[in-house]
């Protein structure tokens, strides 16, 4: 099953959910904000991605944490962070089930999904 992690309100999710839909590519979405996340999906994707891959530095999130926290970011403090305040995630984060992607561009989703049946 493929899960589609994001905000309702996102641009780019809704980019994204477009895309999927138009190419008849059934998901499940996630709402960041209304489903939450666990500590071990937090846990895996920092593992996979690393916190620099997951965590959006131009979000409004990350402008709103303190300094002296987006200044001593760590795979720790990432998570923290995630879990505190999940829009922190690069939106939006797609799980094809052996692999997961931040962010959205168009020709990135038909490449993924031009090497992967499912």
């Amino acid at each position: 099953m493929i899960t589609l992690y994001g905000i309702k309100n996102c641009d780019t999710v809704k980019k994204a959910r477009r895309w999927l839909e138009q190419h008849d590519i059934e998901y499940q979405f996630h709402d960041l904000r209304e489903d939450g996340l666990s500590a071990a999906q937090v846990d895996a994707w920092l593992e996979e991605l690393g916190w620099e891959q997951l965590v959006n530095r131009r979000s409004t999130s990350w402008k709103a944490l303190p300094a002296e926290v987006r200044d001593s970011m760590n795979p720790e403090a990432a998570r923290a962070a995630i879990l505190e305040q999940p829009t922190l995630i690069k939106r939006p984060l797609l799980d094809i089930g052996h692999e997961r992607h931040c962010g959205f561009k168009a020709d990135h989703y038909a490449s993924l999904f031009q090497r992967h049946t499912l």
